[in-house]
């Protein structure tokens, strides 16, 4: 999953994307990458879907050990940074002609992309300058984020006696009467004002022409 993320990432964001660093779990990823601006709502559906398609493809994953400046010349992502020998582990997903992703990667991986399950983006931000963070879900950890999101939706929906379809619109009602009840709230407050004031005028004496 980290790797089709990385993929996605520069698919939708643009070829400067890197991975800076990451963390993997079996159903949790955290995934450090160099831009610099937040990903939009847009961004992250498109990221999640390129994603979740290639899960859908259930690609082949395939490890195999060639040699450096080949891996390089044949399109392999390398993270520059670090400092590899004469003989590389390439990671391919897909097809070795057309491979949907291809990085050098030492670590442990699934046989296929369906073995993924799903994949679904938690959070997303900064964490320093020109460096951002994705957290993401995978398998029984993604079934599980989305049935609490499902569940905090129907709650809220609950409260404001509204069907879960309609919470945003019922939302945006509330705050209108809101905003209403505030305008009138400060108009009763300057006649109230006024009245006070004009009571006061009335209660004035004269004393001596002053």
């Amino acid at each position: 999953a980290t790797h089709l993320l990385h993929r996605a990432l520069r698919e939708t964001l643009g070829g400067h994307v890197q991975q800076g660093g990451s963390v993997v779990s079996p159903d949790h990823l955290r995934f450090d990458y160099n831009h610099d601006s937040p990903i939009t709502p847009e961004q992250r559906a498109r990221i999640e879907e390129i994603v979740n398609s290639a899960i859908l493809a259930n690609y082949a994953v395939s490890a195999r050990q060639e040699k450096y400046r080949d891996a390089l010349s044949q399109g392999v992502i390398a993270l520059f940074e670090e400092k590899y020998g004469d003989v590389v582990r390439v990671l391919r997903v897909g097809e070795a002609e057309a491979p949907f992703s291809q990085e050098l990667c030492g670590g442990t991986h699934v046989k296929r992309t369906g073995d993924i399950g799903s994949f679904l983006i938690v959070s997303e931000g900064g964490i320093g300058a020109g460096i951002r963070r994705v957290e993401a879900v995978t398998g029984q950890g993604a079934l599980q984020a989305v049935q609490a999101l499902r569940a905090r939706q129907e709650r809220a929906a609950a409260l404001l006696d509204s069907p879960p379809e309609e919470l945003a619109e019922r939302v945006e009602r509330l705050q209108q009467d809101l905003r209403n009840a505030r305008r009138e709230i400060e108009t009763l407050n300057r006649k109230l004002a006024r009245a006070d004031f004009q009571s006061l005028l009335e209660q004035i004496v004269d004393v001596d022409g002053v």
